[in-house]
């Protein structure tokens, strides 16, 4: 009997006890796994279940199909030791350590800092810095510094470069296409104004002041009156205005500083200019509001009264050989700055024949071509076109100034002109304006 009470106490504990929870920690879970070892953790464990790594702690045993980690919040979708899926999931760092997509994955490193991946497909560089990749496939789209890209497909400077051309070092050579000074040529077309007048207007049609400077033979004195600039408005037509400021007896210095030249003479040889203060009829010239204008022409003609060789009182006409080209460059400057046009004449001959050929005969000439080619000054050689013309009128040889022709054309002194000498000189001035492509010819009205 004591082995059957034995017994039966021993089916009353294994069934009733745990269901009036009188039984012992012995179980510590539900139904034993299949592993030894026991449950160690049933449905909802404390340590290692739902709440802290994931839907299932640890499962039915070490080494199961889920382990430490589930689906928790540090590690990504599911962690495992061992598992199909390896430690580090989306979250940080790549889909897995040693998974299909290596260190580094979709967050760090990726899109946003350099491409999908460290390694990967695109190398670090990403679509901000030089390009979509440094060193990948293609260099980038649009690369920031330099262009499409340092190293890929296009070198430095890519297709727009910053200095120059296409690039430097790119398809095109530093400096590109176009030149960095001066456009075509280093100042353009044109180094320097041409002998022609291009400052000058040309049109024939835009109204315009024709400017005179120089001396009797310009202005007019003795018998008629005839300088040959009171004749010049007549060989244009209406859109030209003539400023005739030409004045008798006067050298290049003495109209430029009337009544500053002194007779006493320096230790260069030249005339003292004390106070060196322009007369007005220059300043009057050089006047902003009413002086020279653009498209504007100023005639310079000097050198019978400059030939004068000492400072003398009441004529200090003297100028010496290298001054008289300093003045004509002065001149011819100012008139530039302005946007006028300068042109240079040497002085008319006097009637002096050789048989039937009148002979030019006046100073200054090699000084006013030497500045002219200095300053790229048109200059018209008055003195040898005025000879030729005398010949062409048949003056000589001559019959005397009293009558005939060349009384016709000149006064008694064969220097100035009477007024029918005058106007054939204005036209003979006209004509090498012709002659030689200046654009002052366009307003002739022959």
């Amino acid at each position: 009997m004591n082995a059957c009470f034995a017994r039966i106490l021993a089916v009353f504990a294994l069934t009733w006890l745990p269901i009036l929870g009188c039984g012992s920690n012995g179980g510590s879970g539900g139904a034993p796994g299949p592993s030894s070892g026991g449950s160690q953790g049933g449905a909802a464990p404390a340590s290692g279940g739902a709440i802290a790594g994931g839907a299932t702690s640890t499962p039915a045993g070490s080494g199961g199909v889920v382990v430490t980690g589930g689906t928790p919040t540090s590690g990504g979708q599911t962690q495992s030791q061992g598992g199909s899926v390896a430690q580090g999931g989306t979250g940080g760092g790549g889909k897995a350590t040693g998974g299909i997509v290596a260190t580094g994955g979709a967050a760090t490193g990726g899109n946003a800092a350099g491409s999908s991946a460290k390694g990967g497909e695109v190398t670090t560089g990403g679509v901000s810095t030089g390009g979509a990749a440094t060193g990948g496939k293609t260099g980038g789209t649009t690369g920031t510094t330099g262009g499409a890209a340092t190293g890929g497909r296009t070198t430095t400077g890519g297709t727009m470069g910053a200095t120059g051309g296409s690039a430097a070092g790119g398809k095109t050579t530093t400096g590109g296409t176009t030149s960095a000074s001066g456009g075509t040529t280093t100042g353009g077309t044109t180094a320097v104004v041409p002998i022609g007048g291009s400052l000058g207007s040309s049109d024939g049609t835009t109204p315009i002041k024709v400017w005179m400077a120089g001396d009797s033979t310009m202005s007019g004195s003795g018998c008629d009156g005839g300088g040959w600039g009171t004749q010049f408005s007549s060989v244009f037509n209406k859109n030209v205005t003539v400023v005739n400021s030409s004045v008798a007896g006067r050298s290049i210095q003495t109209w430029l500083y009337d009544p500053n030249v002194t007779s006493t003479m320096d230790a260069s040889g030249e005339c003292i200019v004390n106070p060196k203060t322009y007369n007005p009829r220059w300043t009057a010239m050089l006047d902003a509001n009413t002086g020279m204008k653009p498209g504007d022409y100023l005639f310079i003609e000097f050198g019978i009264n400059d030939a004068t060789t000492t400072c003398e009182p009441g004529k200090t006409r003297h100028v010496g050989s290298a001054l008289f080209q300093t003045y004509l460059t002065t001149m011819a400057q100012a008139a530039q700055e302005r946007g006028a046009q300068p042109i240079f004449l040497t002085s008319m001959s006097g009637l002096q024949c050789s048989g039937s050929t009148a002979q030019p005969n006046r100073a200054f000439g090699p000084e006013t071509k030497a500045a002219g080619a200095a300053d790229n000054v048109p200059v018209i050689d008055a003195t040898v076109l005025s000879a030729a013309l005398y010949t062409s009128l048949g003056l000589c040889p001559s019959s005397g100034v009293t009558s005939g022709a060349s009384g016709a054309f000149f006064c008694n002194d064969t220097t100035h002109f009477e007024k029918a000498g005058a106007l054939q000189i204005a036209q003979m001035v006209g004509k090498a304006l012709k002659d030689q492509g200046i654009g002052l010819a366009a307003y002739l009205v022959n």
